[in-house]
């Protein structure tokens, strides 16, 4: 048996961040995901308000992203794209960026600046990987000697690290169509969930249980379940939108690919049409 749940991308725009005693009720939500990301104890102090996370109230469902403070002080930006962007991994670098000049106050020490924490859950072909969760390590590493650069005991005293890298954002990107749907431990079992909105009861990952329990459909305001419809219908069209212009383009370049010559076999492996729909379009009227 398992559990259909609202959408998690839903769920932090319309549940999580503009109530904030509803904020606080949900945090066991969050907490779970980023607890099993980053493979310890988070606690969510606060949910926060950026210039980079910023609602557009036009974005019906493409992107939504929320910021957090955890227990440290560290700062975690929790962000769910839904359509291709191909500039997607420079759009990273800025919002953290934009954290690091917003949080640090005029006059300030730099050694003020808390460690900041990018987590991308993404639903279309981000780069080139089979893996569906990559981390992002970066470390200062010698030319010559191939050394790891390490910090001196005095900064690993005042600033509590014990690696430059520590001091440093962390990125880490969840490929979520990349998931096999084979849940093989606790992180598994949240990326289930992101891709199917849908927790198994054998599941036992942090905040999961907790999500079964808030995120049911059944237990929306009426008011809140029109806006999830009209949400999930947005989508559809989305989608659809999408998916013909995708076809279009592919009809385009097999017919000019038609007009060269090439045979049925190459088309279809530079489009992805199959032969008989190829076969169709060399069948039309020529224009």
């Amino acid at each position: 048996m398992s559990s259909k749940l609202i959408r998690f991308d839903w769920a932090m725009k319309k549940l999580l961040r503009h109530n904030r005693d509803a904020d606080r009720a949900n945090f066991g939500i969050l907490e779970g995901l980023l607890s099993e990301l980053l493979r310890f104890d988070v606690t969510i102090v606060d949910v926060l308000e950026s210039e980079s996370n910023k609602q557009d109230e036009y974005d019906k469902y493409n992107r939504v992203d929320i910021l957090v403070k955890s227990q440290y002080g560290e700062l975690m930006l929790i962000e769910v794209q839904n359509e291709s962007e191909s500039d997607y991994f420079q759009r990273m670098l800025y919002g953290v960026s934009k954290l690091v000049t917003e949080y640090i106050k005029e006059g300030e020490p730099y050694g003020t600046i808390k460690k900041i924490y990018s987590i991308n859950i993404v639903y279309f072909g981000l780069g080139q990987g089979k893996d569906y969760v990559y981390e992002y390590k970066g470390e200062f590493v010698g030319m010559h000697k191939n050394d790891i650069l390490k910090p001196t005991n005095f900064q690993k005293k005042n600033y509590a690290v014990d690696k430059i890298a520590d001091i440093f954002p962390k990125y880490y990107i969840l490929k979520i169509n990349n998931f096999n749907d084979i849940a093989k431990d606790t992180l598994d079992e949240w990326i289930y969930f992101l891709k199917n909105s849908e927790v198994k009861d054998s599941f036992k990952a942090k905040g999961l249980e907790k999500a079964k329990e808030k995120l049911r459909y059944e237990n929306l305001t009426e008011e809140d379940k029109k806006m999830y419809n009209r949400f999930q219908e947005n989508r559809r069209i989305e989608n659809s939108v999408s998916y013909t212009a995708k076809q279009e383009g592919k009809i385009e370049i097999a017919k000019n690919a038609i007009k060269k010559m090439l045979d049925n076999e190459l088309i279809a492996d530079l489009t992805g049409l199959t032969v008989e729909q190829i076969e169709e379009l060399r069948a039309e009227p020529k224009e």
